[in-house]
């Protein structure tokens, strides 16, 4: 399957290189969105970080980039700890000697459930995954950009913030980093640095929905009961004018362009990848 998919990237990337030489750094690089980015700025001459917390899944994705004559160096990091973050980002920069590219494209729905039903502790734990690993991600790059006078951040929000079930911590999340994209474009385009939000509807993988990963901690944490159910309600509710869900190479290939020259009059802006939601 991840084989397939990294293919499916490459033939899409048909040839292209406009990542050649820079050094990109992918957040929840270990499935999904995250894996098919690494695996298109790979195919497109990056030297790619692969940032997971489960270090399995950091590995793999990293291994399937350098066997097919990639570059890609896996760190197994919580990006919900600030300090772990700084690290991380004054690493590389000591290792590769800057950072042309942050992808944050960790995130995504641990409980689909009616907002009432959030215990405190379950929201914070999604503001936590969703939000904050942005934030730091974000505070953590931005010295070293300035001090280079150049880069492109992009983050990843969702189409859930046109509207949604189940999924209110989520959708505030996601709101947060839109607003935080537009902010820090208007507040470092005086650097050079260009920052957006991708914002990708329903994605699958094989028959799974990406949010249906429910990675929590590094594990897959086990769903609760009835949440099959509400996933296809959600999904029922809204259809893109498309008739189809995405697929993560869709994803890829838009956080591409942003991360390229080709979209270098491009900052502030939320771009929806999600099949046309209105």
């Amino acid at each position: 399957m991840e084989s397939a998919m990294f293919d499916t990237v490459h033939a899409m990337a048909a040839g292209a290189r406009r990542l050649a030489g820079k050094v990109c750094i992918v957040t929840g690089a270990g499935q999904g969105i995250g894996r098919a980015t690494a695996y298109r700025f790979a195919s497109e001459g990056a030297q790619v970080v692969v940032v997971e917390r489960n270090a399995q899944s950091g590995a793999q994705t990293s291994e399937q980039i350098t066997a097919r004559g990639g570059v890609a160096t896996a760190y197994a990091v919580d990006l919900s700890v600030r300090a772990d973050v700084e690290g991380l980002m004054a690493d590389c920069v000591k290792k590769f000697g800057r950072i042309d590219v942050l992808a944050n494209v960790v995130g995504g729905t641990i409980w689909w459930q009616p907002f009432v039903d959030y215990t405190e502790e379950q929201i914070m734990s999604e503001l936590t995954r969703s939000l904050h690993t942005t934030i730091w991600c974000c505070q953590s790059v931005l010295p070293h950009m300035i001090e280079r006078k150049a880069g492109s951040i992009i983050n990843f929000g969702s189409s859930v913030t046109k509207g949604g079930l189940y999924r209110v911590p989520y959708a505030i999340s996601k709101g947060g980093i839109e607003a935080m994209t537009r902010t820090l474009a208007v507040e470092n385009g005086r650097y050079g640095i260009r920052v957006n939000c991708l914002a990708p509807g329903t994605t699958i993988i094989g028959d799974r929905s990406t949010s249906r990963l429910l990675v929590k901690q590094g594990e897959l944490a086990q769903p609760m009961e009835g949440t099959d159910a509400r996933v296809e309600e959600a999904r029922a509710a809204r259809k893109p004018v498309l008739g189809r869900p995405g697929r993560p190479e869709e994803q890829a290939a838009v956080a591409a362009f942003l991360a390229s020259e080709d979209s270098s009059f491009i900052t502030g802006h939320v771009i929806p990848v999600d099949g046309g939601l209105f």
